[in-house]
């Protein structure tokens, strides 16, 4: 869909996005660390699939910035939103390096991940309050979404309407046409 994004600066860390976000969408930050994912990978050289959690609809999760994933995982992630799709081409020195571990990967070994970011959660120690303030924050985006779909719904009505209306206008003018054609000959 979009052009490559070198995300390390050095072509280690190389970003396509398969499917954007929505706008109000949220990605990983301090307070959102708790990151779910779906994931493909495979080798760049053969793109043989070495582990995916597509095949069995589960979700990984895991914290950003904890050194718990790839390198290139952590970079990419943090410029991800919640419903991004993007393939992700790490070099070696942000993937398994030299070690080539899990051991069904080679050493030296490119790999592309397909990411899904499909949630950001907050640390189970998350305050009440701003719980309650996200709570917030999402029924009122809620009410926003909800009060533009109610715009939009009218708008669609009020053009279905003139549609309508110029259809009606444009068949009264073919029958007045069609009646005319009628009373041309002379009275007797």
């Amino acid at each position: 869909m979009g052009d490559a994004i070198d995300l390390s600066g050095d072509g280690g860390v190389v970003k396509n996005i398969i499917r954007r976000a929505k706008a109000d969408a949220l990605g990983p930050s301090e307070d959102l660390p708790l990151v779910d994912v779906h994931y493909e990978g495979s080798l760049f050289e053969t793109g043989e699939v070495f582990d995916t959690t597509r095949e069995d609809n589960t979700l990984f999760s895991f914290e950003i910035g904890k050194g718990s994933v790839i390198q290139a995982w952590d970079i990419a992630l943090r410029t991800m939103k919640v419903g991004e799709v993007a393939k992700i081409t790490c070099k070696p020195e942000y993937a398994y390096g030299t070690t080539g571990s899990p051991p069904d990967i080679p050493p030296n070994a490119t790999l592309i991940f397909e990411l899904e970011l499909v949630a950001c959660k907050p640390h189970k120690g998350y305050t009440l309050g701003s719980i309650s303030e996200e709570k917030a924050r999402l029924e009122e985006l809620k009410r926003q979404r909800e009060l533009a779909a109610a715009v939009k719904e009218e708008d669609k009505k009020k053009r279905e309407e003139a549609k309508a209306a110029a259809a009606a206008r444009i068949q009264a003018k073919l029958e007045s046409k069609k009646g005319h054609g009628k009373g041309k000959g002379k009275a007797k």
